[in-house]
Formats: C-alpha cells, structure tokens, sequence
C-alpha cells in the first residue's frame, strides 16, 4: 500500500511517493501544470506505476487555523480528484512546510536554481511524512 503525498500550488504539483510499507516518504517529480486533463493523466500514470491506494494533498491554512482562498482552491482539487479518480484523498495541514524545506536546501547549500527545481517535490514529501508519521502514533 502506497501513499501519494500532493503540494498543489499555481504553477506546479509537487508529487511524493511513500515506500511500500508506508514508512518513509520520497520526493518523486513536480509536474508544470498545464490543463487539468493532463495534469490529471500524469497524476495517474504515477498511481498506476507506484500502485498507489490513496492520496493526500496538502492544505495550506493561515496561522490562525482558518482557510484562506488558497486553501479553498486546494479543497476543490482535492475533491475533483476524489471524485475522478474513485480513491480515498485526505487533506493534510500543510503550515510551513516549504518553509522547512526551503531551510534544509539552504542548510545544504543548494543553489538557488536547484532549489527551485526541487522545492515542490520535498514540500510534497515533508506533507506525506507529517501525514504518515501521525497516523503510526495512533
């Protein structure tokens, strides 16, 4: 059973994937977002070839613990892909991640255009691990 953790944002999707036990995850691609119809193919091409069994898109809430407009924008995706895809998409509070990613890139000396490149996808994974992390605690 696969995990895909999602950072939706307005120019790209960062994608994770989780390794088969659900342990760890791993920062797999960001997809150039185009139309939905793509988007959407290339999202499944991804399920089908890491057999993932469910979704989790991260949802960026103010620091008051509101929903701002970017996070309503998150809620619909998630909900078209509910609903496209016919598996279960769960929303993770995604407060600070690429902040924290954005720190480690730096403690690691990335450059500023690597970072760019793979700013996405390590949000996207920071989200899938905060999410699979919780749910081992229970």
């Amino acid at each position: 059973m696969r995990l895909m953790g999602l950072d939706y944002g307005d120019k790209t999707i960062g994608v994770a994937v989780s390794d088969e036990l659900g342990w760890t995850a791993q920062g797999l691609e960001v997809i150039r977002r185009s139309t939905q119809e793509r988007d959407l193919g290339r999202l499944r091409e991804l399920i089908q070839q890491y057999t993932v069994t469910e979704i989790v898109v991260g949802l960026p809430k103010n620091m008051n613990n509101t929903i701002g407009p970017r996070g309503e924008i998150c809620i619909a995706f998630a909900e078209g892909l509910k609903e496209s895809l016919q598996m279960p998409v769960h929303l993770w509070d995604e407060r600070l991640t690429t902040v924290s990613a954005q720190r480690t890139l730096l403690e690691a000396d990335v450059s500023r255009r690597k970072r760019k490149q793979v700013i996405d996808k390590m949000a996207a994974a920071l989200i899938l691990q905060n999410y699979m992390d919780s749910k081992s605690k229970r």
